[in-house]
């Protein structure tokens, strides 16, 4: 059937130790498949001795490793601006070797002044080829004789993801990226599902929108492998504000889970957690696409059925469907008969409850507060 692989943006929340290769060690023990490894917390000269090992892990367990470049990029600012971000994306580079990430996902940044159209397209295209060009120059070293990373020797260096963006003002929409990675050979596109539904004003909702984004990314650049990014997103007028847990947003996952049950057998698909409960909307989804491909099973044995039937009594599927559905709904009327016909002896406690009533609506409203992640600070760049 399909590839789904899932797993969290960073070390699990719930990982007592901190490192990366505690991080994989809970990852896997969760039935999880993949991680993002995140720049921000990373690249200290001083714990490349953990990378390496997590990069060895990773080619031992056939662990997908991956790596977030720097959140915040200027790859279309001036030429001081757009030299610090190939720096610290040279940092990301190394440590992607080192750990044997398979994706690096790098964001370009605002417009600045070139504003939206071809020559800004051209630019990054421009940019990211260069990337390319550096990442196999570090994973294709002929000085580097030390059998340090086995992985190198016979890989294939990691691919370089263009990330979607989720605010007008920056560079990223699903259609500059895909022309940016039909340009540039060796990058794939990072469909961040939040930044996609936020720019679009909340357009990911049916099973049918995502058929949609990935037979047009299909259809453009011809790939069967896709990198993406699942977190509930907070949004107003096309731009996301901040992540917040799957259950919180108006962005369900039982669409994408249906979608990849009943239509992704061709797909080969890495899903990555960016809620900020990680690994447990990652579990989430997990179960999300196992209930899908339960109710999958139960439409095909309802199928099955009743063909049986049909061949038995010589009546054709249609008609025994139309008679299920109207005996369904023969039974929802009856049983919302009985709730009506219910006698309603409660004249008497009606007072009471509304005195009640004003006490419990306010630890609700208290708790919704309290609910509310609040990351704003914290990803003011990451859109």
């Amino acid at each position: 059937m399909m590839g789904v692989k899932l797993g969290p943006a960073g070390v699990p929340l719930s990982c007592k130790g901190r490192t990366i290769v505690e991080g994989m060690d809970d990852i896997i023990a969760l039935g999880l498949e993949t991680m993002e490894a995140q720049t921000v917390r990373l690249i200290q000269p001083q714990h490349f001795e953990q990378y390496w090992q997590a990069g060895v892990l990773a080619n031992k367990a056939e662990f997908e490793m991956n790596i977030h470049g720097p959140y915040y990029s200027e790859l279309l600012g001036n030429r001081v601006e757009r030299g610090r971000s190939l720096a610290k994306i040279e940092a990301t580079l190394q440590a992607a070797r080192t750990i044997n990430a398979r994706h690096i996902t790098l964001h370009t940044g605002h417009y600045g002044d070139f504003g939206r159209g071809s020559a800004a397209n051209e630019q990054v295209a421009n940019i990211f080829s260069s990337v390319v060009e550096r990442v196999h120059d570090i994973w294709h070293d002929d000085e580097d004789e030390f059998p340090v990373f086995p992985w190198i020797k016979d890989g294939t260096p990691s691919k370089i993801g263009v990330e979607t963006s989720g605010r007008q003002e920056l560079w990223g929409s699903l259609e500059e990226v895909i022309e940016v990675v039909n340009h540039v050979e060796g990058t794939i596109p990072v469909l961040n599902i939040a930044h996609i539904h936020a720019r679009g004003h909340g357009r990911m909702k049916t099973s049918e929108d995502y058929g949609e984004l990935f037979d047009m990314v299909r259809e453009s650049i011809g790939t069967k492998e896709f990198y993406c990014h699942f977190s509930g997103v907070e949004h107003r007028t096309g731009n996301a504000m901040h992540y917040t847990q799957i259950k919180k947003s108006d962005l369900n996952f039982e669409p994408l889970a249906e979608f990849i049950v009943e239509d992704g057998g061709w797909l080969d698909i890495t899903l990555i957690s960016d809620s900020p409960l990680l690994e447990h909307d990652a579990m989430y989804m997990l179960q999300n696409i196992d209930k899908a491909k339960h109710k999958q099973l139960e439409r095909k044995a309802r199928e099955d059925r009743r063909r049986a039937l049909a061949a038995q009594t010589g009546t054709s599927v249609e008609d025994l469907q139309r008679r299920e559905e109207e005996m369904a709904k023969l039974r929802t009327q009856g049983s919302q008969k009985e709730v009506a016909e219910e006698p309603k002896p409660e004249p008497k406690p009606e007072p009471v409850k509304e005195e009640k009533k004003p006490k419990k609506a306010a630890p609700k409203k208290k708790e919704a507060e309290e609910d509310v992640f609040s990351f704003e600070e914290d990803d003011d760049d990451l859109f």
